[in-house]
């Protein structure tokens, strides 16, 4: 399966710059396999049996609960895809179903960027592009979002 872009650039197009989601999608599974781990560290200083049982049944939960939000995280950055042509503005997430727009460059009335700070030590953040219908599609934890919108308004 190769990338959505590569399927739809007309004659003459060329990707400029291509971004995906950041891995701080993963985060939710980071805290999750912490937990798990304290958990089973935990049955080592466990004075009873029964303490030892809830900690590793605890910690059994919580791994399967990281497993899912890993293989979610995963799966959510291998389907979207974020580029910006010498034409349009491209977005596509999903796999069975699938979500995309398309804003032409020339029809881009604004681009903003939010980050909050974590975002800004990271370099992620939030994409909002405003077409001149006003209409506005958001992208959501893209990485280096500043050079993203670099690349559609530097023209």
């Amino acid at each position: 399966m190769g990338r959505y872009i590569d399927d739809i650039l007309q004659p003459g197009e060329k990707v400029l710059y291509s971004s995906n989601l950041h891995w701080v999608v993963y985060a939710p599974a980071i805290a999750a396999w912490i937990v798990s781990a304290a958990l089973l560290v935990l049955t080592r200083y466990a004075i009873n049996e029964t303490l030892v049982l809830l900690c590793l049944a605890s910690s059994a939960v919580v791994a399967f609960a990281a497993l899912y939000w890993s293989m979610r995280g995963w799966f959510q950055r291998w389907t979207t895809e974020t580029d910006v042509t010498t034409l349009r503005v491209v977005h596509k997430e999903g796999f069975i179903t699938r979500k995309t727009f398309e804003i032409s460059i020339d029809k881009v009335a604004s681009v903003s960027v939010n980050q909050s700070i974590l975002g800004r030590i990271l370099n992620y953040g939030d994409i909002a592009i405003e077409n001149m219908g006003d209409d506005e599609e958001v992208i959501k934890m893209i990485a280096s979002p500043l050079a993203f919108r670099s690349h559609i308004t530097a023209r």
